[in-house]
């Protein structure tokens, strides 16, 4: 059965690249699309910000289509859009009185029975990264990407759900499936500045420009995104930001589909890397030479180990250093169990901000296996991942 497709209006325009890109993943894992017919913009932020009526009835126009279509799952790559159609199918669901209400604004029936994914749910729900993985001929190896999923793609979570909203991995999972390296960092859900960037130039640069150093500090040589906004800002805006703090930035940003196709085969030109602004092609070429030399160190130290210890030996070892790291970090959950701030105090210094991740992960498991985890192999990772969850906290305080 094909998916149902809603390019948005970016990808008529802005964000043609993401269009081009997507369409040629799709094809690549031999997935059809079909286009919605006669769709219509989705009222993206206008619509939401000046009437909730309309912000509803737009995006349920789509939906309609989608029905009379028999489509049950239609496919929306813009940020945005995923968010305002999710949104809608939500609100239809939960008050029959307001679907009624907007299937007489769009004069149509109207079921709220088709469902919306994003290109992030569905290459890592959908699909999976092992499918990526077995469809990749032309791997990313010695590329060090930061995965940058913005403020809508894994939230709010009652409209999302498939991913942690304060520290998501899918496509991080997705872009190691393409054999780059996803590098950790603090960034990853922080606000690239949307709209602020044309409203409030002076703080959206700021935004920007927060972001791309985060992620060049985290030891990151490019970003990946799967949001056309994003896009927009951290490549087309990406000289103002520099230029307001007098540095050059010089950081590529590819979206997520462009990297997915491109380990899949296809060409530069074919998922539009030569329409960036940060020019982005010259870093691409530069991975065969990257990757030769990782294969050759890791060839050395393989050789090396080999020449030193027989077979059975290397994997005693490997089983005596697994079960190591499994005690330590069964030692990292109990000390957070006993005692959460004395923990939260290795994680963060400053007071308030341990003070604040020691209240998260009392009430959260999840997170106390995944410090835990992290602090037994990576005490730098583990730092940034308490950093992003108290962030998430205060944010969410503020709200």
């Amino acid at each position: 059965m094909p998916l149902g497709y809603y390019p948005g209006c970016s990808g008529e325009g802005s964000g043609i690249e993401y269009k081009m890109s997507t369409e040629k993943t799709a094809e690549m894992l031999g997935i059809k699309l079909k286009e919605l017919e006669d769709w219509n913009c989705c009222g993206a932020t206008s619509a939401h910000n000046t009437n909730q009526l309309l912000a509803l009835a737009l995006p349920a126009r789509n939906l309609a289509i989608a029905e009379q279509m028999e489509l049950d799952t239609i496919l929306a790559p813009c940020a945005a859009c995923y968010n305002r159609h999710r949104a809608a199918e939500d609100k239809a669901r939960e008050d029959p009185e307001m679907r009624q209400k907007i299937a007489g604004i769009i004069d149509m029936e109207f079921q709220a029975s088709s469902h919306t994914i994003s290109v992030l749910e569905w290459l890592a729900k959908d699909v999976g990264a092992e499918q990526i993985k077995a469809k990749t001929t032309r791997p990313l190896k010695g590329m060090k990407a930061a995965c940058y999923y913005g403020c809508l793609l894994v939230r709010p979570q009652e409209h999302t759900g498939f991913d942690d909203n304060e520290d998501p991995q899918s496509m991080d999972q997705i872009v190691r499936a393409s054999g780059a390296q996803a590098v950790e960092w603090a960034y990853k859900t922080e606000c690239c500045g949307a709209a602020l960037a044309t409203s409030r130039p002076e703080i959206g640069a700021k935004m920007i420009y927060e972001v791309i150093q985060n992620a060049r500090g985290a030891g990151a040589e490019c970003i990946v995104t799967a949001c056309p906004l994003c896009m927009l800002n951290l490549d087309m805006r990406q000289a103002k930001a520099g230029q307001q703090y007098g540095e050059k930035l010089d950081m590529p940003v590819y979206y997520l589909t462009e990297l997915v196709a491109l380990a899949g085969g296809y060409t530069q030109q074919e998922v539009g890397i030569p329409r960036h602004f940060v020019e982005a092609g010259s870093y691409l070429d530069s991975l065969p030479a990257k990757a030769a030399v990782i294969e050759a160190a890791e060839e050395a130290a393989r050789q090396a180990k080999a020449g030193k210890k027989g077979p059975a030996a290397k994997s005693a070892d490997g089983s005596q250093e697994e079960e190591a790291s499994q005690k330590k970090i069964e030692a990292m959950k109990k000390g957070f169990q006993k005692n959460p701030e004395k923990m939260a105090s290795r994680l963060i210094q400053d007071e308030e901000r341990a003070k604040i991740l020691a209240e998260i992960v009392a009430a959260d498991e999840k997170k106390i296996n995944k410090l835990a985890e992290l602090m037994a192999r990576d005490q730098e990772k583990a730092s940034k991942a308490a950093e992003a969850y108290v962030t998430g906290e205060l944010k969410k305080r503020e709200k």
